[in-house]
């Protein structure tokens, strides 16, 4: 995709029928054909720090820039655009059932929202030092993110509502968020090497990964259950409903894969920091 400087982060599935992925380091936003061609498009800032990527309700791609505070838009023929938010770092983003995008604010303890027109709105939390991290929408209309630095899941509804979730696991540190094929929500518990999974009332349940040191950092619906990424270990796994885990070397330990997605053709795609995104396509279940 890059050179190993640019830092590819995040990945989402277009409203194309490609995916889409951000370079952090480079300013970039990127697209990748499912023939494996690469397009780059060029921010306004090369030190914006393209981080979290969703398509959104409007048919476009919209992005959180973490460094300078702003929310991008890039339409599949590649017109970039962008708005400013509140000062807070904006990281994770997903589109909400409402028709706006939702996203975390890791320096200032809120979760904000942005219409496809670019008005904003911010709900602070009932917590301080908290690292809203990524979010997703949930099966029960609201939206679900992670609190790093709380050691806890959240939810917020669509009028602003929350509810704090602790998690049972001291220093566990959720980080990624996916909404699963069995309604529940799983998570990914980056400083206690485990994968976590609420439910809409509230129950929780953790599954500790072989290698406890392994970084899980994003995770994803997918074939068979959720996929994740092992930051630490070059690894990519999986993990079915019923918690059960599987794991799949990458070639390189040392290769760093952030983000991850479920393509249009099946296949599990992941960021790697490297310069390179990576193709997993699933074998059958066992």
């Amino acid at each position: 995709m890059s050179d190993e400087k640019a830092g590819p982060y995040a990945t989402t599935t277009g409203p194309d029928g490609a995916l889409w992925f951000t370079l952090v380091h480079a300013g970039q936003v990127g697209r990748l054909s499912l023939d494996g061609r690469v397009e780059l498009y060029r921010l306004d800032s090369a030190d914006c720090g393209p981080a979290l990527i969703t398509a959104g309700p409007d048919g476009a791609l919209w992005f959180t820039r973490s460094r300078d505070h702003r929310i991008g838009r890039v339409t599949v023929d590649g017109e970039v655009s962008s708005f400013t938010v509140p000062e807070g770092g904006p990281f994770g983003i997903a589109s909400g059932p409402d028709g706006a995008l939702w996203f975390t604010q890791m320096h200032t303890d809120r979760i904000g929202r942005i219409t496809i027109d670019g008005r904003v709105t911010e709900h602070p939390l009932p917590l301080t030092g908290a690292f809203p991290s990524m979010i997703t929408s949930g099966p029960d209309g609201a939206l679900w993110f992670t609190l790093n630095r709380a050691n806890a899941v959240g939810r917020i509804d669509l009028d602003g509502n929350t509810e704090i979730h602790p998690l049972p696991t001291e220093g566990a540190a959720p980080v990624g968020i996916a909404c699963g094929g069995d309604g529940a929500l799983w998570f990914a518990e980056i400083g206690a090497g485990g994968i976590g999974r609420i439910t809409v009332d509230g129950r929780i349940e953790e599954f500790p990964l072989p290698d406890r040191a392994c970084r899980p950092h994003a995770i994803t619906a997918g074939a068979g259950g959720c996929w994740f990424t092992e930051w630490a270990t070059g690894r990519i796994g999986s993990i079915t409903p019923d918690g059960r885990v599987r794991e799949h070397d990458l070639p390189s330990r040392s290769c760093e894969p952030h983000g991850i997605t479920a393509g249009p053709d099946g296949a599990l795609y992941a960021a790697l920091e490297i310069g390179e995104i990576v193709r997993l396509e699933p074998g059958p279940a066992v």
